[in-house]
């Protein structure tokens, strides 16, 4: 038996306000879906009103325009497991990205209920799962780094450890 697996990327990004979390994602977003890429959203802090008006100001062609907008990016007060698990295992795009907004315990929340339905996916498919953490509440972003591999910023994903650099350990 050839048990198909799904490749988990776990990325991490940091935003002050939602404007600054639509400026920083909707190159990354545009270009993904151009790629026909899946964009799956879980927002605490809905960005749709930030999206539209950008949109408004860029100079896209209109078909990239459409397509970002079919985007759900208002906020999702309850995470509906059911829904979440249709969008991902009904899927028949080779890559999906999940983007989840907002406050550490709504983050948390939301991978719990997507870890739950990756377990009973068996579709072959490249999931992104990035976590866009409101950065007024960390002092230390180093215990988010940590349980993430990637991190995503205005140059688009980047390993963490080309980012940061490693902390040295300190001589007593």
């Amino acid at each position: 038996m050839n048990k198909q697996e799904n490749t988990i990327e776990k990325v991490c990004s940091f935003y002050i306000n939602e404007w600054h979390l639509t400026t920083m994602i909707l190159p990354y977003i545009n270009k993904e879906l151009n790629n026909k890429t899946q964009i799956i959203t879980i927002l605490q802090n809905g960005i749709k009103e930030n999206i539209e008006e950008i949109l408004k100001r860029m100079n896209l062609k209109e078909n990239d325009t459409k397509q970002i907008l079919n985007v759900n990016w208002t906020s999702t007060e309850v995470i509906k497991y059911t829904n979440l698990q249709e969008q991902i295992l009904n899927t028949k795009n080779k890559k999906i990205i999940i983007l989840v907004n907002g406050k550490r315990e709504y983050i948390e929340n939301a991978n719990k209920n997507i870890n739950k339905i990756l377990r009973n996916n068996k579709n072959k498919t490249k999931i992104s799962i990035i976590n866009c953490f409101e950065i007024t509440e960390f002092d230390n972003i180093s215990e988010i780094t940590k349980k993430h591999e990637y991190i995503l910023n205005t140059s688009g994903i980047q390993r963490i450890s080309d980012v940061f650099e490693k902390e040295e350990p300190q001589e007593a």
